[in-house]
């Protein structure tokens, strides 16, 4: 199959999708080909210097689109096609605004993108007066939601701005049938959520393309999260956040599968309407798996605490808690380990500890050479987090061996279980008893440090989750037909599923006749023989009895660098 994966993220190292994750899964699945379509950060007015060396040689053919920053050249629309532009921006502004109207969301979205695909004017419209216009009209209609305050006209620019840069990929190049045409993949697979869903959105209602949507952090929360601090006025922040609901809400409810990254998230999705029964949680798989448990534990009784220094996480609980071990337990040792992200607040937490008196015991060791190292130097991990959102740190604290106590928030029970020690949020007492309880009893700490590695390496190996996408795509093959457009191209057959069934790719290694040439070619000498499909959609796995791609796309894995970088990242 062909599968495009979708994402946004930056060259050369992509944030969100095109990282070690997606290098696995291709790896890991060398019967697809996989094709990136990143969307990406501002345009860069000249080559960037190593990107192709830096860039993994998998996603070296990569198309992308710069989401953000100067919009692209492009003549304006002649005036009847303007009108039809605006009756269509009109409809997806008061999905916005008005709440009677939220359902027209999904229709003024793809009507957009079929207006942009006949003439490629919707950028220059997007960004022009007209569209300013239409914005302020609706954005003011009586009934309109203008509970965060009345829009100014400064609010009407800057939001029409952003609006512009959020509907970039209805006009990227990457709708047609023809070579990297996303009407000629099998399947879609969006990475991340958001924005990097609308092509996948356009792909489905122009040409019946399935979608599978991964999320190992939810795009919506983000922007809920983000837009509290945003450098614009509240009807501004109320409108994107508006766009980002009602965008979630249709990926939600277009796609085929959504696969989030925990139970956790799971809830979050119902509660944004997705459907439970396409719904199917797929922990992010990490090769830290394979990393060897801790070595012998530090002589001296130390608590071990990592997450970037920020109210969030909590690490003046950490404190309070650990002056009462310190006064149960003087030998103790405490060492800390993260970036500020919030300014000052490093002093802050210094002068919280001299005020605790517990000075000489802390050691704010900064960001580590590598999180292996920094639960190696512990005899007990400590997280203290307000909403633990993501599994990933925890994760790797169980990976070392080494016994957890964690607050009882977001994922922390799904991932821990009963493999460690769980405390009420903001509660210095139940944290201490915890941690004494643990520091004081070497074999309690080894049972559970044990069973929390082998939890781990159950949950977050990367074997289950590239068998759980093969199955996932598989699925969506016997689902949906080779022809969806309905007229089987050319000679006029019938849709009809795909030829192979499931299991046929299910085989392991090459069949005699498939998988030598680089684009599915051979025979089946089993199979009697068929013409070619000139269908553009599914040729080459429908009516062909040919063999699947094999090729391979290989790349080394960053190693740890995705784990060091989550400490200053981590929220």
């Amino acid at each position: 199959m062909r599968v495009a994966l979708l994402t946004e993220g930056t060259r050369p190292h992509p944030r969100r999708g095109a990282g070690a994750w997606c290098d696995r899964l291709a790896e890991g699945l060398p019967e697809h080909r996989f094709e990136l379509y990143l969307l990406t950060g501002p345009e860069r007015t000249g080559p960037v210097p190593g990107t192709a060396e830096r860039l993994s040689p998998a996603w070296r053919g990569a198309r992308d689109l710069a989401l953000w920053g100067r919009r692209p050249r492009g003549r304006a629309p002649g005036a009847l096609r303007r009108r039809q532009y605006a009756g269509a921006y009109e409809e997806l502004v008061r999905a916005l605004v008005l709440p009677g109207q939220r359902a027209g969301f999904g229709a003024g979205l793809y009507r957009l993108a079929a207006l942009a695909g006949e003439d490629g004017t919707l950028p220059a419209f997007l960004a022009s007066v007209h569209a300013r216009r239409v914005l302020e009209r609706t954005w003011r209609l009586p009934g309109a939601d203008t509970s965060a305050g009345q829009p100014l006209v400064c609010d009407v620019l800057v939001a029409a701005d952003l609006l512009e840069q959020c509907l970039r990929p209805l006009s990227a190049p990457w709708y047609g049938t023809g070579p990297g045409g996303l009407g000629g993949v099998d399947l879609c697979h969006v990475v991340g959520g958001g924005p990097a869903a609308l092509p996948a959105l356009v792909a489905r209602h122009l040409h019946g393309v399935p979608f599978v949507v991964t999320e190992h952090g939810l795009h919506l929360r983000e922007q809920y999260l983000g837009y509290r601090e945003a450098p614009y006025r509240w009807p501004v922040r109320a409108l994107l956040l508006a766009f980002f609901r009602a965008l979630t809400e249709e990926t939600y409810r277009q796609a085929a599968i959504l696969t989030p990254g925990s139970a956790h998230d799971q809830q979050w999705q119902r509660r944004c309407g997705a459907d439970p029964a396409r719904t199917r949680v797929v922990y992010e798989g990490t090769p830290a798996v394979d990393r060897p448990a801790a070595g012998p534990e530090p002589e001296r009784p130390t608590l071990v605490w990592a997450g970037a220094l920020e109210p969030g996480r909590d690490p003046e609980l950490m404190l309070h808690a650990f002056a009462r071990v310190r006064a149960e337990l003087p030998e103790a040792r405490l060492v800390i380990h993260g970036e500020e992200t919030a300014p000052g607040y490093r002093a802050h937490c210094a002068a919280v500890a001299e005020r605790l008196g517990i000075t000489g015991a802390v050691d704010f060791a900064g960001r580590p050479g590598s999180l292996a190292r920094a639960w190696e130097g512990g005899t007990v991990a400590v997280f203290t987090a307000l909403s633990q959102r993501g599994p990933g740190l925890l994760a790797d604290a169980m990976l070392s061996g080494r016994a957890v106590v964690t607050t009882d928030v977001g994922v922390a029970r799904e991932v821990v279980g009963p493999t460690g020690l769980l405390v009420p949020a903001r509660d210095p007492r139940a944290l201490a008893g915890a941690c004494l309880a643990l520091l004081r009893d070497e074999e309690r700490r080894a049972r559970l440090g044990l069973a929390g590695r082998l939890r781990a390496q159950e949950r977050f190996a990367v074997e289950p989750v590239i068998g759980a996408f093969r199955e996932i795509y598989l699925e969506l093959v016997s689902q949906y037909p080779a022809f969806p457009g309905g007229d089987g191209g050319e000679d006029g057959r019938a849709p009809r599923p795909f030829a192979r069934p499931a299991e046929y790719w299910l085989t392991d290694g090459p069949r005699p006749g498939h998988g030598g040439a680089p684009d599915g070619g051979g025979e089946d000498p089993g199979s009697p023989e068929q013409p070619a499909a000139r269908h553009p959609r599914g040729a080459h796995l429908a009516a062909l009895p040919s063999g699947t791609d094999a090729r391979r796309e290989r790349d080394d894995d960053p190693g740890g660098r995705e784990h060091a970088e989550e400490l200053a990242g981590a929220v």
